[in-house]
């Protein structure tokens, strides 16, 4: 049972990212080399993924779930850093890449107007903030 709710946790969250970025977009989300661990996070692979699902979820969710993957893997490296406040903003720009993640599925696969035109504005907004984050990371990580 706890498996299961952990795999509906998972599954619940996948809806935060995309794996099929546009080029432009994928380029300015690459994660930071300053947030990127020491540790071998290769290992904690096996906690994501599609889950044997495959064959069962749409291209919708299965964009969805790589993506959280990536997300999730940022977000435990960022948060391994020594320094509080660089584990913090690390933390924080895998976090904002996982909504902008989940904005451009929005963008991609939705068909409200509302919706779309909100997820835009996510979008914007959240790159701004990275780009803020990673000239912080610039000048005062060590």
């Amino acid at each position: 049972m706890k498996t299961l709710v952990k795999y509906s946790l998972a599954a619940a969250g996948a809806l935060s990212i995309l794996v099929i970025m546009p080029a432009a977009s994928f380029a300015e989300m690459a994660y930071p080399e300053k947030c990127k661990s020491e540790m071998d996070m290769s290992k904690m692979d096996m906690m994501s993924g599609d889950m044997g699902m495959g064959d069962m979820m749409t291209d919708y969710q299965k964009a969805s779930m790589e993506g959280m993957k990536s997300m999730h893997m940022n977000m435990m490296q960022g948060m391994m850093k020594k320094d509080a406040d660089v584990a913090f903003v690390c933390g924080m720009i895998a976090h904002h890449m996982g909504a902008i993640s989940m904005s451009e599925v929005e963008v991609k696969y939705g068909d409200n107007e509302w919706a779309k035109k909100a997820a835009q504005k996510i979008i914007e907004a959240q790159t701004k903030e990275i780009a803020e984050m990673n000239e912080w990371l610039d000048k005062e990580a060590k």
